[in-house]
């Protein structure tokens, strides 16, 4: 009995598994919450599906947030600075669309899904765009980290 705790004790520390190969090094994560209320006028473009705005507030992600109405009640967030450098004075992207735009190299992103959509050819590692967690409720679109 005592073998088999151990055995499966192995099995479970060696099944975890460390996701640090895919972390961006360009990027700190931050913790935050913002909460976005759908009936102000500055958050009406997320009542329509396909539709972007970009949130700068202060304590929002590094660089701000891209929030996107993807779904019926359903929201997508991504963090605003260009994940494939360190933030600079240019790695806070233009919002463009469904796609945003980093003006220090000219990589663009898709916000339904986070890819890079002009990926180079030259060997080297290249960042999706971070993610942020949302919810909805009560006609409040809630971004966090």
């Amino acid at each position: 009995m005592k073998r088999l705790l151990y055995a499966f004790s192995l099995i479970l520390i060696l099944a975890c598994s460390n996701d640090e190969g895919n972390r961006n090094p360009y990027i700190q994560e931050v913790g935050f919450r913002f909460e976005m209320n759908l009936n102000l006028p500055l958050y009406s473009p997320l009542t329509n599906i396909g539709n972007a705005i970009y949130v700068g507030n202060q304590g929002v992600g590094v660089r701000g947030a891209f929030v996107m109405k993807s779904g019926f009640d359903q929201y997508i967030a991504w963090e605003a600075s260009c994940p494939n450098h360190p933030p600079n004075n240019c790695s806070t992207m233009d919002l463009n669309g469904q796609t945003v735009t980093c003006s220090c190299e000219g990589y663009e992103y898709n916000l339904f899904n986070g890819q890079q959509a002009n990926r180079p050819d030259d060997g080297q590692q290249y960042y999706d765009l971070l993610f942020y967690q949302t919810s909805f409720n009560n006609n409040t679109v809630v971004i966090s980290n």
